[in-house]
């Protein structure tokens, strides 16, 4: 077996595609905060319930978990300006983005499915966190494609099959 380095574990972990997401909330003086999120799966059906693992150096995660909810912002296509916006260390995050206010945090325009959390636990995992949430609502756009991130690039699905959607 080959050594395992970063770079070669990142290399490797990169030819699985991901999803791309936003997490949202609400810091402490009510602005909004968030921050660009590939490590995002369900983990159960029943109860609902979904992670995400931010880096344990992130200065928005604490902010988020004290306010113990959040919005995930699945992006759809056209999107990657906001991935790389939200990723990025700078002072407005926010800047150019449509949103509007929800209970969990702000709710991104032409998110392709938004998922409102409340924080259940967090687990300690290497140099990031585990957080697993209760998912308490949700909503989708029908019909809109994914924002994909495979091996280092963004891309999507040019069609949704109609059968593939789900309304109840």
């Amino acid at each position: 077996m080959t050594e395992i380095g970063e770079a070669r574990f990142r290399w490797a972990l990169g030819h699985l595609p991901t999803g791309v997401t936003v997490i949202t909330s609400t810091g402490p003086l009510g602005q909004p905060v968030g921050m660009a999120c590939n490590s995002f799966t369900s983990v159960s059906l029943d109860p609902p319930l979904v992670l995400f693992c931010p880096a344990k150096s992130s200065s928005t995660w604490p902010l988020i978990r004290d306010r113990g909810m959040f919005c995930v912002n699945i992006l759809g296509s056209g999107h990657e300006w906001m991935s790389r916006q939200f990723s990025a260390p700078r002072a407005d995050r926010f800047s150019g983005v449509r949103w509007s206010g929800s209970d969990s945090g702000p709710e991104l325009g032409d998110a392709a499915a938004r998922i409102s959390c409340a924080v259940t636990a967090e687990h300690d995992a290497g140099d990031h966190i585990i957080v697993v949430a209760r998912v308490v609502g949700l909503a989708v756009a029908p019909g809109a494609a994914p924002l994909v991130f495979h091996r280092g690039r963004y891309g999507s699905f040019t069609e949704i099959p109609e059968s593939a959607e789900v309304t109840g």
